[in-house]
C-alpha cells in the first residue's frame, strides 16, 4: 500500500460565520486532521500566508498538499482540487553520473526517467580531489552550485519528458555517497578523507526544496538518506531496501561496485559493512579506453580457444566505442584462459599474436581495429589497464573476505549474493569468478538488483516504512573502518594474481602457471 512523501488530501470545511469565528487556517487544520490519523498538522512559516489565501480563495474546500515528514504531518500548500498527477523525483546522486525517474506519488507509476553527466565533474574526476577543491576559497560554493545546477537540469528534462512544469514536482529523495550529500547541502566535507573519518552529519532531517534553490516546487520535502560513514553513504542504505537485505532470515551479501565497492553482509537480526577503492577501473576511470555503461560500450567478450578469435557485444548493439566494467572483465579472464596473459596479469606476446602491439606506454591488445570502431580509433586494452584491474579485482576479493572473516561467516554460508549496480547489470558473475573478483560459488548465488541507489529513492517516496526502515538500518549497521585494518592489506596482496595465489579458493577456474 502507498504512503507516499507527500500527499494531495481533499479537504470540504465548514465556511466560517458569526457563530464559528475559527481561523483560517486552524480551520483547515481541524477539518485535515481526521484524513491524519487525528495529528495536526504544522505549517511552515514562510508558507503561512499562501496556504490560508488559497484556501479562503478556493472556497475552504479543494486539496491540502501535506508532506509526510519524520516529526510529523506538515501542510504547504491547498489547491482548489487535486492535480490529477502528483509528482515526485526519486535522485541517485552518483559521483559521475546523475540518473532520476519521476513517479506519481498517486499510483507508483513511472512517468520519465533521465540521466546526465554529474557537473561537478570539471571541478575533479573523483572525490579526493572535489574535497580538496572544496577547501578553496569558493571551492565549496562552486561545488554545491554545480550539483543544484545539474539536479536543476535533470529535474526540467523529466519534467519536459511527462509534460509537466517543474514546479509541478512536490517531492525529491535523494541517494547518493555521504561526500556527495554533503556537496549537495554546501556542508564542510573536509574531515571525510582524515582520519578518523567522520561525517558532519550522517542523517541530515529533510528540508524544502526553495532552501536549497532547487528549480522544483519550492515547498517539496527533500528527503536524503542517512549514511552510516565517511564511505558507507545513503546510496548503500537504498541498496539494503531495493534488495530487502535487512528482512531476510539467512545471511546474504550486498555488493556494489561504483566509485568505491561498498559491501554488506547479514540479515534481519544483523548488519556489518566496510568499503574500499575497488570500483574506479570497473567504471570507467582508470582504464583508457574504458567508458561507463552506455550506448557503445563492449559489454562482454569471447575469444574463441582454438582461432583466437574475437566476438564481443556492446550496449546497444552499435560499433564500440570503449570497453565498460563488464567488458573489461570479460576480456582479461578470456585472455587468461586462452593463455594470452598469466596469473600475474601480465601479457604473454608469445601467445597473443599479431593483436599484441607496441604503444608508448608498452602492450596494448587491439579488440576492435579502428575500421571496426565508432570514431575511426581502435579499442585496446594496454598493460597499464591491465595492471589497474589486477588491483582493482585484488582489493575487491579482499573487501569481501576481510569482512566475512571478521563475522566468521563462510562465503558458502552466503544464501544469496546481490550484486548492485551497472557492475551487476551487466557483469557475468562467471568471468569475475575466473579472474578471482567474486568467490567461487554457484552461479545462482548471484542475483542483479539493478540501481539500487534508485530504486532505494524511489521507495523513500512512495512507502513509509522504507523512509522508517532507512532510519532504523543507519543504528542497526555496524561499520568496518578498511583504511586502517591491516588484515585486508595482507588479503590484499595475497589476492593480486589470477584466480589468486591460494588456488584452492578457486577450484573451478583452470589454473596456468604462465609457462
Amino acid at each position: 500500500m502507498l504512503n507516499p512523501l507527500v500527499r494531495a488530501i481533499a479537504v470540504a470545511a465548514p465556511l466560517p460565520s458569526l457563530g464559528d469565528n475559527t481561523g483560517d487556517l486552524d480551520r483547515l487544520k481541524k477539518a485535515l486532521a481526521p484524513r491524519l490519523a487525528g495529528a495536526m498538522p504544522v505549517v511552515p512559516y514562510h508558507r503561512l500566508s499562501k496556504v490560508a489565501g488559497r484556501f479562503r480563495a478556493a472556497g475552504f474546500k479543494g486539496a491540502a498538499i501535506v508532506n509526510g515528514m519524520a516529526g510529523g504531518p506538515v501542510l504547504v500548500d491547498f489547491l482548489p482540487q487535486p492535480p490529477p498527477v502528483l509528482a515526485g523525483m526519486a535522485l541517485d546522486l552518483g559521483t559521475t553520473h546523475l540518473e532520476a525517474t519521476l513517479l506519481d506519488l498517486n499510483t507508483g507509476a513511472t512517468l520519465a526517467r533521465a540521466d546526465l553527466e554529474n557537473g561537478q565533474i570539471r571541478y575533479g574526476a573523483d572525490i579526493l580531489t572535489r574535497i580538496h577543491h572544496a577547501a578553496k576559497d569558493e571551492g565549496l560554493a562552486e561545488l554545491h552550485r554545480a550539483i543544484i545546477d545539474s539536479v536543476n537540469e535533470l529535474a526540467a528534462e523529466l519534467a519536459r519528458i511527462s509534460g509537466l512544469a517543474v514546479t509541478a514536482i512536490r517531492a525529491l529523495s535523494v541517494s547518493g555517497n555521504t561526500s556527495m550529500v554533503h556537496f549537495f547541502l554546501k556542508i564542510n566535507p573536509y574531515h571525510l578523507c582524515r582520519e578518523p573519518y567522520i561525517p558532519m552529519v550522517n542523517a541530515p532531517d529533510p528540508c524544502l526544496a526553495g532552501e536549497l534553490k532547487l528549480a522544483i516546487h519550492p515547498a517539496a520535502p527533500v528527503w536524503l538518506l542517512p549514511s552510516v560513514g565517511s564511505y558507507f553513504g545513503g546510496d548503500l542504505i537504498s541498496g539494503v531496501l531495493a534488495s530487502g537485505l535487512d528482512q531476510q532470515a539467512e545471511t546474504c551479501m550486498l555488493i556494489d561496485v561504483g566509485t568505491n565497492a561498498e559491501v554488506i553482509v547479514g540479515n534481519r537480526e544483523w548488519l556489518i559493512a566496510c568499503a574500499g577503492a575497488a570500483g574506479p577501473a570497473l567504471e570507467g576511470g582508470v582504464a583508457r579506453m574504458g567508458m561507463r555503461a552506455g550506448p557503445g560500450a563492449i559489454e562482454h567478450v569471447h575469444i574463441d580457444p582454438a582461432t583466437g578469435e574475437i566476438r564481443y557485444e556492446t550496449i546497444g548493439n552499435g560499433k564500440p566505442k570503449g570497453l565498460c566494467g563488464s567488458g573489461l572483465i570479460d576480456l582479461v579472464a578470456e585472455l587468461y584462459l586462452t593463455r594470452q596473459i598469466d596469473i600475474r596479469g601480465k601479457f604473454r606476446p608469445q601467445a597473443a599474436g599479431e593483436r599484441l602491439i607496441q604503444g608508448s606506454e608498452g602492450w596494448q591488445f587491439v579488440v576492435a581495429p579502428g575500421k571496426d570502431s565508432a570514431d575511426g580509433r581502435p579499442v585496446v586494452l594496454g598493460q597499464v589497464d591491465l595492471d589497474a584491474l589486477m588491483r582493482s579485482k585484488a582489493a575487491m576479493y579482499a573487501i569481501l573476505t576481510t569482512l566475512t572473516n571478521q563475522v566468521g561467516v563462510a562465503f558458502a554460508d552466503l544464501r544469496r549474493i546481490y550484486v548492485a549496480g551497472a557492475f551487476g547489470r551487466h557483469i557475468s558473475p562467471r568471468q569475475a569468478i575466473v579472474l578471482g573478483m567474486l568467490p567461487d560459488l554457484p552461479l545462482a548465488t548471484y542475483e542483479p538488483v539493478g540501481n539500487s541507489s534508485l530504486i532505494g529513492a524511489q521507495r523513500i517516496l512512495l512507502e513509509s516504512q522504507a523512509r522508517e526502515r532507512s532510519l532504523e538500518l543507519v543504528r542497526k549497521i555496524t561499520y568496518i573502518e578498511l583504511n586502517v585494518n591491516q588484515e585486508f592489506m595482507l588479503r590484499f596482496s595475497g589476492s593480486r594474481f589470477i584466480p589468486h595465489t591460494d588456488h584452492a579458493l578457486f577450484p573451478s577456474v583452470p589454473f596456468f602457471d604462465g609457462e
